[in-house]
């Protein structure tokens, strides 16, 4: 279920997939969504947030498993693609067949790759090693799709919660909430830069 919160227009605006993620308390006076999850929430979401408000950017924080060695803690993310879209031999893996948009999508800033699905990754994938593939997650690539496709800006702070194996349930339950006092005090940091 998706819940926005109605405030006056703001330079930036959150999307987070649960409430679990990011309490809404802690950002007053910032346009917050909880878009649910997957990629079809998120992008109803997302489009719905940016009709309602039309930030100069989209900033999204979330959760993420790690599938290579490395990655730790609240990292950004540079680029993002699906990783389930399989319709081959129409295209390759992770492009969609009879669409002219990139499969890669890009924020413009430094960071990881990450593969986006409709799917919670417990188990080794060689494509996201032959991808150059650092974390996975559900939601990204949608909202990137979808602020691509509107001319907004986006932006994602991406908390390793799990390394996307067998444990990957009871880890990100366990992890989930300790990536929220990261990301405030990123926000912290930041704040002033993006709302000003």
């Amino acid at each position: 279920m998706t819940h926005v919160q109605h405030l006056s227009s703001c330079p930036v605006a959150v999307v987070v997939a649960l409430a679990q993620e990011l309490d809404p308390a802690l950002m007053p006076g910032v346009p917050l969504v909880y878009s649910g999850v997957g990629k079809v929430n998120a992008a109803i979401a997302v489009a719905d947030l940016i009709h309602q408000h039309r930030p100069r950017l989209v900033l999204n924080f979330g959760s993420v498993g790690r599938v290579r060695p490395g990655p730790q803690g609240l990292l950004e993310v540079g680029q993002v693609v699906q990783r389930d879209m399989v319709a081959e031999p129409l295209a390759p893996r992770g492009t969609t067949p009879f669409h002219n948009g990139p499969p890669v999508l890009r924020s413009g800033l430094p960071g990881l790759v990450c593969a986006s699905g409709d799917s919670f990754v417990t188990a080794p994938d060689p494509w996201f090693a032959a991808q150059g593939v650092d974390v996975v997650d559900m939601e990204l690539f949608a909202i990137a799709a979808v602020c691509e496709r509107k001319g907004v800006p986006w932006r994602a702070l991406k908390f390793i919660s799990d390394d996307a194996n067998g444990e990957s349930g009871s880890d990100w339950a366990a992890n989930v909430r300790t990536g929220a006092e990261l990301f405030m005090a990123w926000w912290q940091r930041n704040r002033a830069t993006l709302v000003g």
